[in-house]
């Protein structure tokens, strides 16, 4: 996990930012999650009952530069908006598999998407990316179930 902050703070300084005990602490408590997404509010509470000043403009505006400079990855679940710490800074085209019970996070390192069927079905279109996650069980859940079944 040092690896994984080392590289996010070195990110943060490449691009300019100044390395804060804010942001200092938001890189740690993501790192401390990397396996699973989480609620956005979570790290909102999280953050401000460690700094009780900080808004919640500033908690939400960091998480989104995190993202422009990849740092961390962010989507919706439940019409709630959820992030997770940088999985993979050598590939950063990766998806992934979310365990439906768990929440577990993995990569998934080949890219199943043919970019010429977008060519067919969007002509003239330029794609500048994309996301592709599956959603299930992952095993030790589904060990569970067979258990429990």
């Amino acid at each position: 996990m040092a690896v994984e902050v080392g590289q996010a703070l070195k990110i943060l300084k490449d691009e300019k930012y100044k390395l804060t005990k804010q942001r200092k602490s938001l890189v740690d408590y993501l790192a401390e999650h990397q396996q699973r997404y989480v609620d956005v509010t979570k790290v909102d509470e999280y953050l401000r009952q460690l700094y009780p000043g900080m808004s919640h403009n500033t908690i939400y505006r960091n998480l989104k530069e995190f993202e422009e400079i990849g740092i961390v990855e962010m989507h919706v679940k439940n019409d709630q908006m959820q992030v997770k710490f940088q999985c993979d800074y050598k590939h950063m085209h990766h998806h992934h598999f979310v365990c439906s019970n768990c929440g577990l996070v993995q990569e998934i390192e080949m890219c199943p998407i043919d970019m010429t069927f977008f060519d067919q079905q969007l002509p003239g279109a330029e794609i500048d990316g994309h996301r592709f996650e599956l959603y299930g069980l992952c095993a030790e859940c589904k060990k569970q179930q067979n258990l429990n079944a």
